[in-house]
């Protein structure tokens, strides 16, 4: 053989090796990027899913604030109507005389007191979601001899659900 064929043979050689060094490498990378490419997606997927639980979550708080706000424009209007109410009583409570009402005619005003204060425990038990009929505690309950449960009903505002006990002192 000669020289330059076995120069050719050993030029040869360390080419292969080379190529298949490279093509070993080429292999690896090809491999790595392939073992990242599937955990990117399957990070990806579990960014989506998580990015949809965020929007339905968002869209959740976002419901929920409306009803708060239609809920705390509804506490507003019922505490300025119940303010209203308590204005109304005490409005009430300073025309009445009810210390010459007590001498005058103790029992009629227990009953007109009673009757009145049954009418508000019977709005309570409405509020309160108890509709169905509840009797009385026993304390309301009318006893022999004095006014009527409901006397103050002729009394009523035209405008109100509530008692306005403007009576005039029995004679």
């Amino acid at each position: 053989m000669s020289y330059s064929m076995h120069m050719g043979l050993k030029i040869a050689i360390v080419m292969g090796v080379i190529m298949a060094t490279m093509c070993g490498g080429f292999y690896w990378y090809y491999q790595d990027s392939q073992a990242r490419i599937a955990t990117l997606r399957e990070n990806n997927a579990k960014l989506e899913v998580a990015v949809d639980t965020a929007e339905s979550s968002l869209s959740l708080v976002k419901d929920e604030m409306a009803k708060v706000g239609e809920l705390n424009n509804q506490l507003q209007a019922d505490l300025q109507k119940a303010e209203a109410y308590g204005d109304q009583l005490r409005n009430t409570l300073q025309r009445l005389d009810l210390v010459q009402d007590a001498i005058a005619d103790p029992d009629n005003l227990e009953g007109r007191m009673n009757g009145a204060t049954a009418k508000v425990w019977r709005g309570f038990m409405d509020d309160s979601g108890n509709s169905d009929e509840h009797p009385l505690p026993d304390w309301l309950q009318r006893k022999a001899g004095t006014g009527s449960e409901g006397g103050d009903t002729s009394t009523e505002t035209p405008n109100s659900n509530s008692s306005s006990p403007e009576t005039a002192p029995a004679s």
